[in-house]
């Protein structure tokens, strides 16, 4: 399996391509990652250095790989944290060649745009180029509560309406929705929500919450949803594969207290979870 992965890159910690690539490459797979930024660290700390990186390094990096004559061997498009709307049409030219060469590639939205408590924390224009144009060309999407709420002007406070705003959204374009953390008032203090929507079908999954409040998680799991989706055709097994996945990998992050996601430590997490879960229709 081939990804062409676009985000943004920190040296310290794990966030973006930094937090996708490894899980995938454990999983087996071959990635092709492409930089929208290079920080020293994420922004959650408050403070950190680096660059936006521009969108002709996007479009020469895409261009170089299309000379070496292996675009048509990628499978699928993965893209996350863009700096800058500027980069977008960069993504959305990126997502179209691959196309050309494989037909078949699907391109994978993680629409990083904030996040429950923080609000919209990108540069303005982003969350915008996600709403209008790269999510109506997506086939699959991986919002959080916060973004599924912003992307589609609705409430999420029960399973339903996170039912309809998921059903409302796949309706604009991407045929998969991944919500990666919900929270409404049906799921307990203590427990994590999320469900996929496909063809029609929801399905409900529901984890512990763990102690830990760590950056990346949610890069991870778009991630891992994408190569299970991939791997097996189905959402539902999708769901519980990356469910299972980041639940192992938190839950030896929280054991050790880490600011940051421990994928590494954490490894074997990835591609043998100690922990099962099981996603139900509703």
């Amino acid at each position: 399996m081939n990804i062409l992965s676009i985000q943004s890159w920190v040296a310290y910690g794990h966030v973006g391509n930094a937090a996708a690539v490894f899980p995938l490459q454990r999983l087996g797979t071959e990635v092709w990652a492409i930089h929208t930024v290079q920080f020293s660290n994420h922004t959650g700390y408050g403070a950190w250095r680096g660059q936006v990186l521009p969108p002709g390094l996007i479009r020469d990096c895409v261009q170089g790989i299309t000379e070496r004559g292996v675009l048509a061997g990628c499978d699928a498009v993965l893209t996350g944290y863009v700096g800058d709307a500027e980069t977008g049409a960069a993504i959305l030219d990126a997502v179209a060649a691959v196309k050309a060469a494989n037909p078949r590639a699907v391109w994978c939205c993680d629409p990083v745009i904030g996040d429950v408590g923080r609000g919209v924390f990108v540069r303005p224009g982003i969350p915008e180029f996600f709403r209008d144009r790269a999510l109506p060309a997506a086939d699959i999407a991986t919002p959080n509560q916060f973004e599924l709420e912003w992307l589609t002007g609705q409430t999420v406070a029960t399973l339903a309406d996170a039912r309809r705003a998921a059903a409302a959204l796949s309706a604009r374009g991407p045929r998969s929705v991944l919500v990666t953390s919900l929270r409404t008032a049906e799921t307990p203090t203590d427990a994590l929500d999320m469900i996929a929507l496909e063809a029609g079908e929801v399905w409900h999954l529901r984890m512990p919450l763990l102690p830990v409040s760590v950056n990346g998680a949610g890069d991870a799991i778009a991630a891992l949803f994408l190569f299970h989706r991939l791997a097996t055709g189905s959402a539902r097994v999708a769901l519980e594969r990356a469910a299972a996945a980041i639940h192992g990998v938190l839950r030896r992050t929280a054991e050790a207290g880490s600011r940051e996601i421990l994928l590494v430590a954490a490894q074997e997490e990835i591609v043998a979870p100690s922990r099962h879960f099981v996603a139900e229709a509703c």
